[in-house]
């Protein structure tokens, strides 16, 4: 034990260690970046206003989201970068394909797309700025206020003047304060590139398994076969069965399954801070959403007569009882699935935010490197409590695709269960 414990304790330390470089590489960034728009701004005509990094101070909030947030291509190592493909399309214009390295960091605009400090493609939705390949001097952030809210604003700056950058389209369709943009965007980002080796790797891992069963049939497991036999048991005797039923698990079982590994091994990507790992998959609303918009049509696709009539019309219950109820169920067809969305989102976004945040506090208490004892405090207290968290979030990996899975059995439980109310009924006579 003292042997696994040791080993654990290295694998924390490696990702608090990453977790931490990976900040500091940007954070040494964004102070270059900021001295070389600090100079721009001295110059006469230079407006006021470029707050982003201003004066090399660190920002945590901005650093943190943009960590989490998803991006057109993957940082390894202080100015390297991975680029992916991006697939681009505007209905004026057409398409506009390659990879993100031809933007060369946000120093040159392709065809008005140009990409964001977070690694983000943007699009400069201005008909006047020029088409093809372009060089811009720079990209600036303002925080503006639009209407009653103050919002960030890029622009990109070229011979002199300033464009508005069409932040990509978001979700909530301008409710929340995104809005639906002037183009759409197919490109695989980090979350597609990580959503795509997840799969990889479970097929691999899956079709290894089966070879093993096929290999040794009426034979004890061996190999990666008996590894993952716990885990194919665990779901059949803890989730499945229990949840859905003798009659049914079996039918669903691959589902589950599938739900619960996928889910493990994002979480596990997104802990890694180096490539292929960083990305947050789990946390990202759009692939949560997708998983509960799946779990919700594999349920109601499944539901029996009985499912369907205790949401519209109770049996054995008055019919002023049911006017009041049928609304409620009727909404918690969706209020599940929208459960699941928001409660994985949620706890995954949380634990990278916090243990961002902590990594933080060695800038925050060097006041920048001008406190080389706050520095060293922060990395104590920031190292302490990120290993920490470390060992909290590989444990909220599990839970969290345990907790989908037998939520999401539990729901197919309720959907196939056969009622048989007229046996009760005569019984109760």
């Amino acid at each position: 034990m003292k042997v696994e414990f040791k080993k654990l304790f290295l694998l924390v330390f490696v990702l608090a260690f990453g977790w931490g470089m990976l900040l500091a590489q940007d954070h040494g960034q964004a102070q270059k970046n900021s001295g070389t728009e600090t100079e721009q701004h001295d110059e006469p005509g230079a407006e006021a206003g470029h707050d982003d990094h201003e004066g090399g101070e660190y920002d945590p909030v901005s650093t943190v989201m943009g960590h989490i947030a998803d991006a057109n291509q993957f940082h390894v190592w202080k100015g390297v970068h991975i680029p992916l493909p991006v697939f681009l399309y505007a209905p004026e214009h057409g398409w506009t394909t390659g990879l993100s390295s031809m933007f060369e960091h946000g120093h040159t605009a392709v065809d008005g797309y140009v990409l964001n400090h977070h690694g983000r493609v943007n699009r400069i939705a201005d008909p006047s700025f020029p088409k093809g390949e372009v060089h811009i001097d720079e990209i600036v952030h303002k925080a503006e206020m639009v209407g009653e809210k103050e919002k960030d604003v890029y622009y990109a700056v070229y011979e002199g003047r300033e464009y508005q950058l069409d932040p990509p389209s978001t979700i909530d369709g301008g409710f929340l304060g995104g809005g639906i943009t002037s183009f759409y965007d197919f490109s695989i980002t980090k979350n597609v590139f990580t959503i795509m080796l997840a799969a990889v790797l479970l097929i691999l891992l899956f079709s290894a398994v089966a070879r093993g069963y096929k290999k040794n049939i009426h034979q004890a497991p061996s190999g990666v076969q008996s590894f993952m036999e716990v885990f194919f048991v665990f779901i059949r005797d803890e989730v499945t069965k229990p949840m859905i039923g003798e009659k049914h698990y079996e039918r669903f079982q691959p589902f589950i399954m599938t739900l619960f590994f996928f889910i493990l091994f994002c979480n596990l990507l997104g802990l890694i801070p180096f490539f292929p790992g960083s990305a947050n998959v789990t946390g990202n609303l759009a692939v949560t959403m997708a998983l509960a918009v799946i779990t919700f049509f594999v349920v109601n696709f499944n539901g029996k007569k009985d499912y369907w009539e205790h949401i519209f019309w109770m049996p054995g219950i008055p019919a002023w009882v049911k006017i009041i109820l049928t609304p409620v169920e009727i909404l918690s067809l969706f209020i599940k699935p929208f459960s699941l969305m928001i409660r994985l989102f949620a706890n995954i976004s949380a634990g990278h935010i916090i243990i961002l945040s902590l990594i933080g506090l060695v800038f925050l208490f060097g006041e920048n490197g001008q406190s080389i004892g706050g520095a060293a405090g922060g990395a104590v207290v920031g190292g302490l409590f990120t290993a920490f968290m470390n060992l909290i979030e590989l444990l909220v990996a599990f839970l969290q695709a345990f907790i989908f899975a037998i939520l999401t059995a539990s729901y197919i439980g309720a959907a196939v269960e056969e009622h048989h109310h007229d046996e009760a009924h005569e019984g109760a006579h």
